[in-house]
């Protein structure tokens, strides 16, 4: 699932409990908004329907026939006696063809004749003394509402079919009213789940906002174990990560001790053999002292090595960019006095180093001191952020420079462009290695004063 943005692939827990709450309430308002509209219509629909029910029953009831006619009676509804009013009845019987011959009608309809279904003779044939109800248009295209029924009389042999109609404009209205009534007053319940939801899941998922703010303040050295209380599913957590922090302290603080062993149990035999060579001048003497010298260098730098990578696994510490640098180029300064060495430094008080104080004295020292070596007489220093994580340091010299084609070469360890400078080649190399222990680099390049320019990328913990 590479191809899907990063925001599918690791969606918000926030995100999906807010669109879960929210599609199920949502989904909820809507069935419930549709079936209170549905319910009301057909509450209105039943009322028209009792009307014409019982206009029904009245000409069924009161309708009389003589000599084979069918004669309404006198009086069935006052609205009906007005012409389009909008209640209407018709007597009928059906035709071989299946339709309905008016016999008498109401004197709303004036000339026209109620509309019905062709099916409807069918119907009422299949269910005899039963209503139907449909609905049609009346004499002015209006929607009605109608029921018919199928029923004898005395003096006919034929079947007579009561129809009765009544015009539903007056209740479409109210259904429409209901419905919008009732959406608004949903949106209005709508837009306040929503709100609600949403700070439900906010404070409910505050304690676990409030764990990623400690562990990331215990990463960034700004405290050292996750110390605020949690509701009881996340205690076991916490309890957990404070164990990890623990158990990584212990292994860095054994990886320290085991550093420092081994660099006594080393430095003490290659002392003693340079001591010794030292005391039998010769060919001999010579080489033992060259190779012992070699193999110190070599131990120096894998146990710097070693030690910084074991700082980088550990807990995150905070030391102060700007007294570092006031260290440095007080004490490098007064070892350059002679060589009158201007050292101009800058940077922020509240740029921070996350790592320990003394690789940061190391690899400035090693920066700043190269920087004054090789200088005619000004060092510029400078420390600045390179984003919320990183910052870089910046050390450049009015010296010679460096050759584009000899960079790469400095950088080994033990490297030197002048055999005649003092010093063992290993600073660059130095300030290299621990760059990259801190998932930093160095990089080299010509400086504004003339020299050359080293900029170093190391991490950075929040001010």
């Amino acid at each position: 699932m590479t191809w899907l943005p990063g925001s599918l692939r690791h969606p918000s827990l926030a995100r999906r409990l807010v669109l879960l709450a929210l599609g199920w309430s949502l989904a909820a308002l809507v069935v419930t908004a549709i079936v209170f509209a549905l319910l009301f219509q057909q509450a209105a629909v039943r009322r028209v329907d009792q009307t014409l029910n019982d206009l029904t029953v009245n000409l069924v009831t009161y309708s009389t026939v003589e000599e084979g006619q069918v004669f309404a009676p006198p009086f069935t509804d006052e609205r009906a006696l007005r012409v389009y009013s909008g209640r209407y009845w018709e007597i009928a019987e059906p035709t071989a063809d299946g339709k309905l011959r008016p016999l008498a009608r109401s004197h709303s309809l004036f000339d026209a004749v109620l509309n019905a279904p062709p099916d409807l003779v069918a119907r009422l044939k299949a269910k005899p003394g039963r209503h139907i109800s449909y609905d049609t248009r009346g004499p002015l295209n209006e929607p009605l509402r109608a029921r018919a029924q199928q029923n004898w009389k005395p003096g006919r042999k034929a079947p007579i079919i009561f129809l009765a109609a009544e015009d539903r404009s007056s209740v479409n209205r109210d259904v429409q009213g209901f419905v919008a009534a009732t959406a608004a007053a949903f949106i209005v319940l709508g837009a306040g789940l929503v709100v609600a939801i949403v700070m439900q899941v906010r404070v409910g998922l505050r304690p676990l906002f409030e764990l990623r703010r400690e562990v990331a303040a215990v990463r960034r050295g700004k405290a050292e174990r996750l110390a605020a209380t949690y509701p009881s599913e996340l205690t076991p957590l916490a309890d957990e990560l404070n164990a990890l922090v623990d158990h990584n302290r212990q292994v860095v603080d054994r990886q320290r001790t085991h550093v420092g062993n081994l660099a006594h149990a080393l430095k003490t035999p290659i002392s003693v053999m340079i001591a010794e060579a030292g005391q039998r001048p010769g060919p001999l003497a010579e080489v033992v002292t060259r190779q012992a010298e070699a193999m110190r260098q070599q131990v120096d730098h894998h146990l710097r090595r070693a030690r910084a990578a074991a700082r980088t696994q550990g807990q995150g510490e905070r030391t102060s960019v700007a007294e570092v640098l006031d260290e440095l180029t007080r004490t490098l300064q007064r070892i350059f006095h002679d060589k009158g060495v201007s050292i101009d430094w800058d940077a922020a008080d509240d740029l921070y180093f996350l790592g320990e104080r003394q690789d940061l004295l190391e690899i400035a020292g090693n920066a700043v001191e190269n920087a004054c070596k090789w200088c005619r007489s000004r060092v510029k220093v400078r420390a600045e952020a390179a984003g919320p994580a990183r910052f870089r340091l910046v050390v450049e010299d009015d010296g010679l420079g460096l050759p584009r084609d000899r960079r790469e070469e400095v950088l080994q360890r033990g490297a030197r462009l002048d055999e005649t400078a003092p010093g063992s080649g290993l600073g660059l190399s130095i300030i290299d290695e621990l760059a990259r222990a801190y998932g930093g680099a160095l990089k080299l390049g010509d400086s504004g004063l003339g020299g050359l320019r080293l900029e170093v990328d190391l991490p950075r913990a929040e001010a």
